[in-house]
């Protein structure tokens, strides 16, 4: 299959199925276009280096994680996706994540998420170097 025939669900799906296997790099070259944005609650990241960080700052935020998809929702240029992540001492509860996905690549991602430790619930996460 050509690349730019790709579906708007099969860029989405090929995306979680790289999150899942925590492999960012087949995830930048297979799904995410070069001058991408990252909008976050941990400020704005860009390009595929602003992914690297994004990922990095998850990974650290919640160690060893296995992720949970609750829902995904594809329509037209437009995915959305609701999960949780459970970790060695944190979590999220309340992912939600929506994407913007033209030309077979994740153009604009929005990402919102808290982490829980633990030790104590109620504690927000560290901030990130992001630029805001």
């Amino acid at each position: 299959m050509d690349r730019m025939d790709r579906s708007t669900a099969e860029v989405f799906d090929d995306h979680l199925d790289c999150a899942t296997r925590n492999d960012v790099e087949a995830d930048l070259k297979a799904n995410f276009a070069p001058d991408c944005v990252l909008l976050t609650s941990f400020g704005r990241f860009d390009g595929h280096d602003g992914v690297r960080e994004a990922a990095a700052l998850l990974a650290r935020q919640v160690p060893e994680a296995e992720y949970r998809y609750i829902r995904r929702v594809t329509h037209g240029e437009i995915a959305f996706l609701e999960w949780t992540a459970t970790g060695r001492g944190s979590r999220v509860r309340d992912g939600a994540d929506s994407f913007l996905i033209r030309n077979d690549r994740i153009e604009i991602m929005t990402i919102h998420y808290t982490v829980e430790s633990d030790n104590d619930a109620d504690t927000p996460p560290a901030a990130s170097a992001a630029s805001v």
